[in-house]
């Protein structure tokens, strides 16, 4: 019986440390699977969490090249636009009422003109500005700035920044010598002390963007205040030391050299309708006389034989000094101011507009200078009716002076700056080009071309904040 006993209790024992293996051995596996489950998932946030920032990354490129894109296609609107522009501009003056006259800016569209889904803008100079900090808008005469080519070193000297050691390089530069002007001024020696050496030119200017070239030409002298040389005081210019250009905060603009030179202005020998000119400097010549002559005869002006005889024994010097001795009336001279001429040549180079010439140029002049410049000017704005010559100049400087100035004075131009800006759709892409147009050979011709963009927009605050209210552009 004992034995019995004894060997059911260890069948017991081995029964029970059996249950107790199996059921550790049942228990350990479960911790290690919820701790897997737990990867898992983890895994699959971060799985989920990367596939999202990709989404996002990917949807935020494609709305960036969507700008981009759309900002393409607008700078493509705004160039075409610019491109419109430039033929819009050589077809008003194909088809100017008065010839070799910068056309009425009423008489053509030249603010905000729509072109498609772009908008295009002419920037011009004029007598009337409604502040300096909003810009005019039209066409501008080439001929109401100084000829870098023809202008004596005393008419250079008189721009403002200008520095005697700089008109005398322009000078030197123009000519044929290569002797230093005397007032001042570099030949190839200076020049070939620069890094990259180069020569003198010695010969006309081809372009105003050549003066860069010229020794003493730094850009404060040749931009000024005018950064973006758009006639107009932006904020920058007029911040002080704040931001670029440097200015003087007293909320005028101070144009530097470029505003007030030219390289192009030249007038034909021939008259608008392809005559020859009578050279009223060669009247002393019996076939010029009768060419004179004639040319009154077929005017329909009285007594031609009367006004030959009065300059017949003189030489003048202008068309002006000629309407001076002449004593003719001024409805009279206008009949036949544009069939005169005071040089043999091909052009008369460089002459300035007096009906258009700012203030600042017309100082320049001799005989006229600064204490006549603003009543020229002056009588010019109050006396619209009577600029389609040169004759009103008599009435405003003594004769003296009047002939003094008249060797430098035209009442015409042939050369048109058309800087044109333009935007595109969304008022994005803006584009500046600006086009030089001469019409001394008939038709107008593109003489000159120049991307301006890169000096940024030009249009002012409020030409954007309009443009954004009248086509209810999202900024």
């Amino acid at each position: 019986m004992k034995c019995v006993s004894r060997i059911i209790c260890r069948s017991r024992r081995e029964n029970t440390h059996s249950n107790t293996q199996e059921s550790q051995s049942l228990l350990t596996p479960a911790p290690a699977k919820r701790r897997e489950r737990g990867s898992v998932l983890i895994i699959v946030l971060w799985v989920s969490f990367g596939l999202v920032a990709l989404a996002l990354y990917f949807a935020n490129s494609m709305s960036f090249e969507l700008r981009a894109s759309d900002n393409r296609a607008s700078a493509t609107e705004a160039a075409q636009a610019i491109e419109g522009a430039a033929r819009y501009v050589s077809n008003i003056l194909a088809n100017v009422r008065d010839p070799a006259t910068l056309p009425d800016i009423n008489n053509y569209r030249n603010e905000a003109v729509r072109v498609g889904e772009a908008t295009f803008w002419l920037f011009g100079r004029g007598d009337r500005r409604l502040a300096a900090d909003q810009p005019y808008f039209g066409l501008t005469d080439e001929a109401s700035k100084l000829n870098v080519n023809t202008a004596t070193f005393e008419m250079l000297e008189m721009l403002p920044r200008m520095t005697a050691e700089l008109a005398g390089a322009i000078i030197d530069w123009r000519d044929t010598d290569s002797n230093v002007n005397e007032n001042g001024g570099a030949e190839t020696e200076t020049y070939q002390r620069r890094n990259p050496a180069y020569r003198c030119k010695n010969a006309p200017f081809e372009s105003i963007d050549e003066l860069r070239l010229v020794m003493g030409a730094y850009l404060e002298i040749l931009y000024g205040e005018d950064a973006n040389l758009n006639g107009v005081l932006d904020p920058n210019e007029n911040d002080g030391d704040f931001s670029s250009p440097t200015d003087n905060r007293d909320g005028r603009l101070d144009a530097g050299l470029l505003e007030y030179l030219t390289v192009y202005s030249r007038e034909p020998n021939l008259d608008p309708y392809g005559s020859n000119r009578v050279n009223v400097a060669n009247l002393n010549n019996q076939a010029a006389r009768q060419q004179l002559q004639s040319l009154l005869s077929n005017a329909g002006i009285a007594n031609p034989e009367v006004i030959v005889g009065r300059v017949a024994n003189t030489t003048p010097t202008s068309v002006l000094h000629f309407y001076i001795l002449s004593r003719m009336s001024a409805e009279d001279f206008a009949k036949i101011e544009t069939s005169l001429i005071a040089t043999n040549g091909q052009f008369a180079e460089g002459l300035v507009n007096v009906n258009t010439a700012s203030e600042t140029v017309l100082a320049c002049i001799p005989g006229i200078g600064t204490q006549n410049a603003p009543t020229l000017v002056a009588y010019r704005l109050s006396n619209t009716d009577r600029l389609n010559t040169v004759a009103w100049v008599k009435d405003v400087l003594e004769e003296s002076s009047a002939i003094q100035a008249g060797r430098y004075l035209t009442g015409h131009t042939y050369q048109f700056t058309a800087d044109i800006a333009a935007v595109g759709r969304h008022g994005r892409g803006f584009r500046r080009v600006k086009y030089v147009f001469d019409t001394t050979e008939g038709p107008p011709l593109i003489r000159y071309r120049q991307d301006l963009t890169h000096l940024g927009w030009a249009l002012g605050k409020e030409a954007r904040q309009s443009l954004l209210l009248t086509q209810g552009i999202r900024r």
